[in-house]
């Protein structure tokens, strides 16, 4: 009796664990039937579903007038899937051959064990479809896009490019991605256990969606007239390089924004002709110097471009009237140094006003002196020149000043005719747009609008940027009027044109060592003089032989004013 109660005790408690279990099994098979369906209907898809990308169509830049500057061009991807491919040597002998790679590489990308495996990617199109027409299995020829410029070095700094991924990589491309990328597709095709596409199964397609279309302030004609300004006087005169910006002073408008030398956009990676490197590293270097915008990116000594600027915040202040007069003989003694004149011999006597036409230094050093350390950094900083522009393109450098307690009169002496310090070309043209327009800052920019690609509907505009007062409109009026006669009557008369008031500074600064005895030649001008509507500055980079501003860089600025004004409406006066 003992032992058949034990027995049954056994049974008992086996039969309850065994319950146990298979409720636990009918619970858990509950739980993911029910409960995770979802879950597990996703992974059984993703088993048989093998997805493809379909690249979005990058958005256009196009110029103000709609001209079309940054397209697409349609290219192919050719991709191989290991579980279908019937004959491999087949595969392997044509893609090398049709697409001009080396049979090792497509082999071990052939043989590669993966679910899919891209070959080459931009394939030209006729190339793609002549792979397409072999019909050999397990090769997939997809249809993409490649960025294309359909002229080439225009712009090409500004614009910028694209990587593999038709990501952008510098330049507006790199800043407006998010309005520009798109939004890829997808082709979704159904496979069995061993990720052989089924037959008769139709392929699903998500379409992708196209980017925005980016509309810029550059002008085309502008853009390639300024182009080739800067690669005449940069040939005739062997300079390293020249920069040229035309801008409207009264919104901050960029029309055109010249780094010559420029590079091909459709082909980034190629070095300038006659230009090699030793290393992938001294490449990627000098790839990185050819890429470089250094209407932005780089600093340099303004010279006397930046009387302006001095000019501007001594009259402000109230140190100076334009009929207060000072006696030049060549230099100015300020401390322990001899500070010189352009003119060796002296202008004499002379006003302030004859003193900003004739570019005399030591003016500008006793303006200076007048204005004090502490009262020239505090107008250096409401003039904005202590902060970067906020120009819409990345990279953009900061002025290199001296600590206030750095300065000593001779520091300022220099400063004051615009050395031993350093901004960018794009924040000296921002900066005389500010004091020449009435007096409101400026932000230099080139975003006017963004268009749904499709519908050309405006999605959204970029607004004019105009900021704070920096100086009084009297101020602005004052320095139109003496800038003017600058052009009409002192050294800026190499950008005069026979009808139109033209105003505008020349400058000419060495370079750092001195000893090198290298120059900065340098033009900032602006039209009409009284309601100026276009400023243009350029910037010549250690020209040789004659290297003065006012010989070689205002003639630059007259030849496309003469061109600009007309084509933007500026009439000549009677």
């Amino acid at each position: 009796m003992k032992n058949k109660t034990y027995n049954k005790k056994k049974i008992l408690i086996v039969f309850l664990a065994a319950t146990v279990m298979i409720l636990g099994l009918i619970g858990r098979l509950c739980y993911l039937m029910i409960l995770d369906a979802e879950y597990y209907q996703k992974k059984a898809e993703d088993l048989h579903e093998r997805e493809r990308e379909i690249k979005a169509a990058r958005g256009e830049i196009v110029d103000r007038n709609g001209k079309v500057l940054a397209t697409n061009k349609t290219v192919c991807t050719v991709s191989v899937i290991h579980s279908q491919i019937e004959d491999p040597e087949a595969v392997i002998r044509a893609l090398s051959s049709t697409l001009e790679l080396e049979e090792s590489e497509v082999r071990k990308k052939v043989e590669k064990v993966s679910s899919m495996e891209r070959i080459k990617t931009n394939v030209e199109k006729e190339t793609g479809d002549k792979i397409r027409e072999m019909n050999l299995a397990g090769v997939k020829v997809d249809e993409d896009f490649k960025r294309y410029y359909p002229y080439e070095e225009l712009a090409s700094k500004v614009l910028g490019f694209t990587g593999g991924d038709n990501q952008g990589i510098i330049g507006l491309e790199v800043k407006y991605e998010d309005y520009l990328k798109g939004e890829n597709g997808k082709i979704l095709s159904t496979t069995d256990a061993r990720g052989v596409e089924l037959e008769g199964i139709a392929e699903d397609r998500i379409e992708p969606s196209a980017g925005n279309t980016l509309q810029i302030s550059i002008d085309y004609n502008i853009q390639k007239y300024a182009q080739q300004m800067a690669q005449k006087v940069m040939e005739e005169k062997q300079a390293d390089k020249v920069a040229i910006i035309l801008m409207n002073p009264q919104n901050g408008e960029i029309y055109a924004m010249v780094n010559w030398p420029e590079f091909n956009l459709n082909e980034p990676f190629e070095l300038p002709e006659g230009v090699s490197a030793s290393s992938e590293e001294e490449k990627q270097e000098l790839l990185n110097q050819m890429w470089r915008n250094g209407c932005i990116n780089d600093t340099y000594e303004p010279g006397s471009t930046f009387k302006i600027i001095t000019s501007s915040a001594c009259l402000e202040e109230g140190v100076v009237d334009l009929d207060d007069t000072f006696v030049c003989p060549g230099y100015k003694i300020v401390e322990d140094r001899r500070i010189r004149c352009h003119k060796v011999g002296g202008h004499g006597a002379e006003t302030f006003v004859e003193g900003v036409q004739n570019s005399c230094n030591p003016v500008f050093m006793e303006i200076g002196l007048r204005l004090g350390a502490e009262r020239f950094c505090d107008y250096f900083e409401q003039f904005g020149l202590m902060e970067k522009t906020g120009v819409d393109l990345p990279g953009e450098a900061g002025t290199i000043m001296h600590r206030l307690e750095d300065i000593g009169e001779v520091e300022l002496a220099t400063m004051t005719f615009g050395q031993s310090f350093q901004v960018t070309p794009v924040q000296m043209a921002a900066t005389v747009s500010s004091l020449i327009n009435g007096g409101k800052r400026v932000t230099p920019h080139f975003a006017v609008s963004v268009q749904d690609g499709e519908s050309g509907r405006t999605i959204k505009t970029f607004s004019d940027k105009q900021g704070k007062r920096i100086v009084s409109e009297e101020t602005s009026k004052t320095m139109q009027k003496i800038l003017e006669s600058v052009v009409s009557e002192g050294s800026g008369k190499n950008a005069y044109i026979e009808g139109y008031s033209i105003g505008g500074k020349t400058a000419t600064s060495q370079t750092l060592p001195r000893s090198a005895n290298k120059y900065i030649s340098s033009f900032i001008g602006f039209a009409p003089a009284e309601d100026p509507q276009v400023l243009g500055m350029c910037v010549i980079y250690d020209p040789q032989g004659i290297y003065y501003g006012g010989t070689i860089a205002a003639p630059v600025v007259r030849e496309i004013f003469d061109d600009v004004l007309p084509y933007l409406g500026i009439e000549k006066e009677e």
